[in-house]
């Protein structure tokens, strides 16, 4: 039975576990962004975030604990140099997870595991997303206003006044209704 144990083994020995973490850790360091299976993001974020919590006081002590974890002295640089700034207002809750869809080889679920400062998917900040326009849905006074632009110089003067004559009507009526209903 596995009583009280909450750790995903993820089909993995320790030693082996540890070094993917640790290796994917990095990467997310570096690169502020993985995309990696859901079952090892989750994983992921329990072994990052207590190392970003401590990356927000920078000590010695902070720096060799980070490096403990990691292993890696370029990302506890980039830790501790570019990262920290950003998080430091941040209470917890470092990192997100986006799900993706699954792959096709075998069907797992993908994600994508990003740290929340440095998002620029949702924040509209890449040029494919700027590049997109969408048409958005006509309303009533859209279509009102489209035909009156299709109409000859001439008969738009009549089709403005006609079109308000009659959105004006139509005000009148509801209001009187309402009126009656209420009394």
């Amino acid at each position: 039975m596995r009583h009280g144990n909450k750790v995903n083994h993820l089909g993995r020995k320790t030693a082996h576990r540890k070094a993917m973490l640790q290796n994917m850790a990095c990467s997310l360091i570096e690169h502020k962004r993985i995309q990696t299976t859901l079952a090892k993001a989750k994983e992921l974020r329990v072994f990052v975030e207590p190392i970003l919590t401590k990356s927000k006081d920078d000590t010695m002590h902070n720096r060799r604990t980070a490096f403990a974890y990691l292993q890696n002295k370029y990302a506890v640089k980039e830790l501790f140099g570019n990262i920290r700034p950003a998080i430091a207002e941040r209470p917890g809750g470092y990192l997100r997870i986006l799900k993706t869809g699954n792959r096709l080889g075998d069907n797992a679920e993908m994600c994508l595991i990003e740290l929340v400062d440095f998002n620029t998917i949702n924040s509209g900040k890449t040029a494919a997303a700027a590049g997109k326009k969408r048409r958005r849905q006509k309303k009533a006074g859209d279509v009102v206003t489209s035909v009156v632009e299709t109409v000859a110089p001439v008969a738009q003067e009549a089709a403005v006044v006609d079109a308000t004559e009659v959105v004006e009507n139509t005000n009148t009526e509801t209001t009187s209704d309402e009126n009656q209903e209420n009394a």
